[in-house]
């Protein structure tokens, strides 16, 4: 596997990072690898969510926890329509 070392990050994305793997209770590493590697793959629109993934969707949203990467540009409404139209 690769190593990549990011320089002159924000302060804030740094803060983002650790809140976010904190609220999925990973480290601050995984977190970064799990958003790049999901910030390349395809959009979650083009697939089907595991039920893993929208219990924890579900359950980020009831806490106002930070959402998973894959889901944070869409709205609740969106996701909701996603939901009851059974493409997530």
């Amino acid at each position: 596997m690769a190593t990549l070392t990011i320089r002159n990050l924000p302060d804030e994305v740094k803060r983002e990072l650790r809140l976010a793997a904190a609220a999925r209770g990973v480290s601050m590493e995984q977190e970064a690898r799990d958003r790049l590697a999901t910030s390349t793959a395809a959009p979650a629109r083009s697939r089907k969510a595991t039920s893993e993934e929208l219990l924890a969707l579900g359950e980020a949203l009831r806490d106002g926890r930070p959402l998973d990467p894959r889901f944070r540009s869409l709205s609740q409404k969106e996701i909701s329509d996603l939901v009851s139209e059974g493409k997530l």
